[in-house]
């Protein structure tokens, strides 16, 4: 019976936990609803000083940005250091039908949250249609539009 070595497989299971932990924790996990008319998105961001929270609308892209500075403790001998400092960073594009002039932030308990309305022109309405010379209203019916993708 003969055996396969890998000798990069040792190594990318040990950089595997040593990055994979820092990776899942440096991005931002995020939950996208859609609420009446309006999407609401919370994002994670445990620990980002509040000060550094950026949210920039450009074109069509949404990008959110945010600090977490290392303590600095002095005297003291680290045990485990595993919660990762620097930049966050995430982009999303967003669909037609959004009012990014109007959208709204706030923050609380490590969480961002962004309200986007949808725009006028992309709620549904009422039509007025005549046949006959007896009008009647005709409700427009159609599939929301897109909101946003990450």
């Amino acid at each position: 019976m003969a055996t396969r070595f890998d000798p990069f497989q040792e190594m990318d299971r040990l950089m595997g936990q040593v990055l994979g932990t820092q990776r899942a924790a440096a991005s931002m996990p995020m939950d996208l609803y859609r609420s009446g008319d309006h999407y609401v998105l919370h994002v994670d961001l445990p620990g980002a000083d509040p000060g550094s929270i950026d949210v920039n609308v450009e074109d069509r892209t949404l990008t959110i940005r945010a600090q977490r500075t290392a303590r600095a403790e002095d005297g003291v001998q680290w045990l485990a250091k595993e919660r990762p400092t620097g930049t966050y960073a995430r982009q999303l594009t967003v669909g037609r039908g959004l009012d990014l002039d109007a959208v709204s932030a706030s923050y609380a308990d490590g969480v961002l949250t962004l309200t986007i309305p949808v725009a006028d022109e992309a709620r549904p309405r009422r039509i007025e249609v005549t046949t006959g010379g007896t009008p009647a209203t005709i409700e427009a019916r159609g599939d929301a539009p897109q909101g946003a993708t990450a």
